[in-house]
């Protein structure tokens, strides 16, 4: 089922605390790379007349510290499993629902999912496991810098390389399924889908297969792309006047009078913002939303309502050129001093609600942004930014990676002591693991034209990348890991790319060719020009940095 997401959902998975004297929500953090859980039923499984544990049981596996000591000794790392479609000699399918708890992803071990119908398709066994450092699978009682010591992409490859060698699973016989012994195949998406690359990059001959879905698999730190789909599939109208005020937010907080500073301010419901760099995040939220549209989406989502109250006026819908400047300001400003007195309180201090400098002293377990941004400050950035000048843009180019990186200090300061600290090793990560370039054998890579990652994917518009029998590369018409859900196979395009999956994965796990699968069909690229992929960010931070408040 569908669930209808608030517009501040992409920055809301979990409230964030901060240090010093604020203990309210904090709205200037990023979407992450994250699929969202599969439903499940709720019967119990059966297999030849028996029935199984339910496929909500979580079972628990000793992981390493530390895989370069292991004389630090296990963890207990949490997984779900189901044999129900399991016959002897058949493959063990593993993923990880990724930079998130594990709650609620037993889905993923059922033919709800794809993991679960390759399942079936080929006679296998599925489990689900919780990554280090999130949800309750923590080497360290806390998530402290010092326990980050072992919160690398290499520890992260390793545990998955050492379940698969070394489980024993709830099952007869899981105690002779190890890698060397039966096909494993790797699934996961997004983040998780960039794993199944980078570990089998990595690791090569431990995973027999792969299958990516929206698998972020280059680091990126200026990834302006985020919001290239976005505009793209938008309403034409609406993203025209996005456009139209995000230039006129630009000019204003860089070159205008300290009377249309504070008139813009007020007309967003920010006027006690005492940051100005800090303003134009507000903006993002309903942009942000995109994230978590499917197939099955209402027509009354997020990003639908937000575009009705930009382009409806009197009952009548803008043309695609939109209404102009003048009635998109008073729409969005509207619409965004609504939301920030809901979401901030209407009581509360908007100032401190949106303020990117607090501190986050709260080292408890289970909290998933602040695994994410150790991994985001030192492998991936990922940061959500502005176009390049001479780009169309729909997020105002102050919006840069110095912010990211100033998060960073805010997060970790003994790792990060200033704001400048921060530089994710993007170039040494896609050198190490391929990114855009894997050649690895076996791995399905399947995309959505609509996903808001797909700039970090192999389908991005950023590369040209082709299918080949190899590497498959299956792209439809949905949106951020459509593909994982077999409810999504209503968007027909969606459906496809399953079953071609489904048939590549026999193929592959029965080790034969005795015919020649279709390939996919091709994706059009928008094909970015190389002097804006490679543009640096808009210098207009630099002198906002410089504008008196």
């Amino acid at each position: 089922m569908f669930h209808r997401f608030m517009p501040f959902i992409g920055l809301l998975f979990l409230p964030c605390i901060a240090g010093d004297s604020w203990n309210g929500r904090h709205l200037n953090i990023e979407p992450h790379a994250y699929h969202l859980p599969i439903d499940a039923p709720r019967d119990h499984p059966v297999k030849d007349g028996v029935v199984l544990p339910a496929y909500d049981t979580i079972y628990t596996f000793d992981q390493l510290i530390d895989h370069d000591n292991p004389d630090l000794g296990t963890f207990k790392q949490r997984y779900y499993f189901s044999y129900e479609y399991y016959e002897e000699g058949g493959p063990i399918i593993l993923s990880t629902p990724g930079e998130g708890p594990l709650e609620g992803h037993h889905g993923s071990v059922t033919n709800g999912s794809i993991n679960g119908v390759i399942a079936q398709a080929n006679n296998a066994a599925a489990v689900m496991i919780e990554h280090r450092f999130f949800g309750q699978s923590n080497p360290y009682p806390d998530l402290s810098e010092e326990s980050f010591r072992v919160h690398t992409l290499e520890q992260t490859i390793s545990d998955l390389v050492y379940f698969a060698t070394n489980a024993v699973l709830p099952m007869p016989g899981g105690d002779s399924v190890g890698a060397d012994k039966a096909p494993w195949i790797l699934i996961g998406g997004s983040y998780a889908g960039a794993l199944v690359s980078w570990t089998m990059n990595a690791r090569p001959g431990v995973f027999w297969a792969g299958y990516s879905s929206s698998g972020v698999v280059q680091a990126i730190s200026y990834y302006w792309g985020y919001f290239e789909p976005i505009r793209q599939y938008m309403p034409k109208n609406c993203s025209a006047d996005i456009e139209r005020v995000i230039k006129y937010m630009d000019r204003t907080l860089v070159l205008g009078s300290q009377r249309e500073i504070d008139a813009f301010k007020a007309q967003f419901g920010v006027s006690d913002v005492t940051h100005l760099d800090d303003i134009p995040s507000t903006l993002l939220a309903p942009l942000q939303s995109w994230q978590n549209l499917s197939p099955r989406s209402a027509p009354n989502n997020t990003i639908a309502i937000f575009c009705d109250t930009l382009e409806i006026k009197d009952g009548v819908a803008a043309s695609a050129n939109g209404w102009g400047l003048k009635h998109a300001l008073k729409a969005y400003g509207g619409y965004v001093k609504n939301n920030l007195a809901r979401e901030c309180g209407k009581n509360g201090n908007i100032g401190n609600c949106i303020n990117s400098r607090r501190k986050y002293l709260n080292v408890s377990i289970n909290q998933w942004s602040r695994s994410w941004m150790w991994l985001c400050c030192n492998y991936v950035g990922y940061w959500q930014d502005g176009a390049p000048s001479h780009w169309p843009t729909i997020v105002s180019r102050l919006v840069t990676p110095a912010r990211g990186n100033r998060e960073c200090g805010n997060y970790f300061p003994k790792t990060f002591p200033t704001e400048t600290s921060a530089n994710p090793k993007t170039e040494e990560m896609n050198a190490k693991y391929g990114g855009w370039n894997t050649t690895i054998p076996r791995i399905f890579f399947a995309n959505g034209k609509r996903d808001p990652w797909r700039e970090a994917t192999v389908s991005s518009d950023f590369i040209n990348r082709p299918s080949t029998p190899s590497n498959p590369i299956a792209v439809s018409d949905g949106y951020h890991c459509t593909d994982l859900s077999m409810k999504n196979t209503i968007d027909p395009s969606v459906a496809k790319v399953q079953q071609l999956a489904v048939q590549y994965f026999v193929q592959w796990v029965n080790e034969y060719n005795l015919f020649k699968l279709p390939p996919p069909a091709n994706f059009n690229h928008e094909v970015i020009p190389v002097d804006i992929v490679n543009a640096p960010p808009s210098g207009l931070s630099r002198l906002l940095s410089q504008v008196p408040i």
